[in-house]
């Protein structure tokens, strides 16, 4: 007997990191980006703020893809409890680094699967990170190949900011926006199991 078809797949996030790490796991996502209210809420955790944004994103694009699997995600760098975003301008993201040099911080990423009947399941994942010394000359040096400007804390660890990383511990794929142990888990949780290039329902016996 067949094995239905898997509901199809939607990215609702514009990153192109995201999109071709689901590519690389052999997934055809359909990009459809979704746009939020991304402040800090009064009280707020970095934590909470990654979980509510990507529930949110992902609420959204049910809304335009009842349907479909609806995947989204907010990805922050957290120094202490600051949460680091997107640089505005070449100053900042100078002075982002300089604060993240020499230090160990977090990379959360909130993830959210939006379900055909609007069921929202969600998770977050953390990595450390820790930066190697360095001055500001090496920082402006970095910023000057335009590569942190779109991304948050200033650097892309899959890029030429991985110069900057000393170590890290967890997911690499989290630090780089879609962790992939979380992603498999809201999977299974909505009752898909990973096949290697594909998604297949899960067996009662799974």
């Amino acid at each position: 007997m067949s094995r239905p078809p898997s509901p199809p797949l939607v990215l609702a996030s514009a990153s192109p990191r995201r999109a071709e790490i689901l590519r690389m796991l052999g997934l055809s996502p359909v990009v459809s980006p979704t746009h939020v209210h991304e402040e800090l809420l009064p009280g707020e955790g970095p934590e909470e703020h990654v979980l509510r944004l990507a529930e949110q994103k992902a609420a959204k694009g049910h809304v335009a893809h009842p349907e479909a699997l609806v995947l989204a995600g907010d990805t922050a760098v957290v120094l202490d409890d600051l949460i680091l975003g997107k640089p505005a301008d070449p100053d900042q993201a100078t002075s982002m680094l300089l604060m993240l040099q020499g230090r160990t911080h977090r990379v959360m990423t909130g993830l959210a699967l939006a379900l055909p009947g609007g069921d929202v399941l969600s998770g977050v994942q953390t990595t450390a990170v820790t930066f190697r010394r360095f001055g500001e000359a090496e920082a402006r040096d970095y910023v000057s190949t335009g590569e942190p400007m779109d991304k948050a804390g200033a650097y892309g660890i899959q890029g030429m900011g991985a110069a900057l990383v000393e170590r890290f511990d967890g997911d690499y794929f989290n630090v780089v926006g879609l962790p992939v142990p979380l992603l498999i888990g809201l999977f299974r949780d909505a009752g898909w199991a990973y096949g290697f290039g594909r998604l297949e329902p899960l067996s009662s016996d799974s």
